[in-house]
């Protein structure tokens, strides 16, 4: 499946989110299963992360303007920030419920009819979960990357809890159902909190990945020469954004066009490498002892 926008995605999770509501509910309501109950709120989650996710990309997707020159990519973290809330909020009411039903335990019912629905809506989050993934590397998207993860998260939290319902079915120890309620709550914690640090991490500038600032400084290595240099080397990330600057050191002799023309060259070089980035370049004398001496930010000089 290939949808034009991260935004056409994000309304195929939306229906998914929808569905999966719909059948684990259901499949709540037939079994009595507070670990069923705990995958539903999940789904739940899934469903309000996804409108929020629709919400921040079609801010993203808007052009600059005056108040907002270098774009609008960053109101993906909005969504994903939301998303690691409401991950933790929802793993709080389950634990809360699981252990009402420890201290209370109760039998479960209709499990067979329970199990397959639960499957049936597994099936369906793994599937979404895999178009979404492919779709983040296309797009370059934390948000799609996000509710992707957090899919496939609901899809092994699902298949634990059919599972440790299956146990139950076989052992009748009606204890195991809050105790596996109990072990999704904590995975989900450990997958909001991941998000988190991703969104933070992306709301404090991060640079770019390791391997791709390898992928630069060798780009910029290879245009080095005895009359060219570069330093000051800045990367920084945007949501589905990449940021590049550095100066470009020439000799002092060189005419106001040669060293614009080669600005132009290495700021295409750069783009044509690295997708969706925006490159600013800095021209310097390079026998110039202060051009050496620029390294640092403005305001880090004194």
């Amino acid at each position: 499946m290939v949808l034009a926008s991260p935004r056409a995605y994000m309304l195929l999770s939306t229906a998914a989110a929808v569905a999966t509501i719909v059948l684990k509910t259901l499949a709540w309501r037939l079994t009595g299963s507070v670990g069923l109950l705990s995958d539903a709120m999940e789904s739940g989650v899934n469903l309000v992360a996804a409108l929020g996710a629709i919400w921040a990309l079609t801010l993203a997707a808007k052009p600059a303007d005056r108040s907002h020159p270098y774009g609008h990519f960053k109101a993906e973290y909005f969504s994903s920030g939301l998303e690691s809330v409401l991950i933790v909020v929802a793993a709080l009411a389950i634990l809360h419920t699981a252990i009402g039903r420890l201290q209370q335990p109760q039998p479960l019912e209709q499990l067979g009819i329970g199990l397959v629905i639960s499957l049936l809506a597994t099936a369906l989050n793994g599937l979404v979960a895999w178009v979404l993934l492919k779709a983040s590397r296309r797009f370059d998207s934390i948000t799609l990357r996000a509710d992707a993860h957090h899919l496939l998260t609901d899809v092994w939290t699902s298949i634990g809890v059919v599972l440790g319902i299956g146990l139950v079915k076989l052992t009748g120890l009606t204890i195991l159902d809050p105790l596996i309620a109990i072990a999704v709550a904590l995975n989900i914690v450990v997958t909001g909190w991941k998000l988190f640090h991703e969104t933070a991490s992306g709301l404090l500038d991060r640079s770019l990945s390791d391997p791709e600032q390898q992928v630069l400084e060798d780009l910029l290595a290879s245009c080095e020469t005895d009359e060219i240099q570069f330093h000051a080397l800045r990367t920084r990330v945007a949501g589905s954004r990449r940021f590049v600057s550095f100066h470009v050191l020439v000799p002092g002799h060189w005419s106001v066009q040669a060293g614009h023309d080669l600005c132009d060259q290495l700021e295409h070089k750069v783009a044509a490498t690295l997708t969706r980035t925006h490159v600013f370049t800095h021209l310097e004398p390079i026998e110039d002892p202060k051009a050496w001496e620029d390294q640092g930010f403005r305001w880090e000089q004194g």
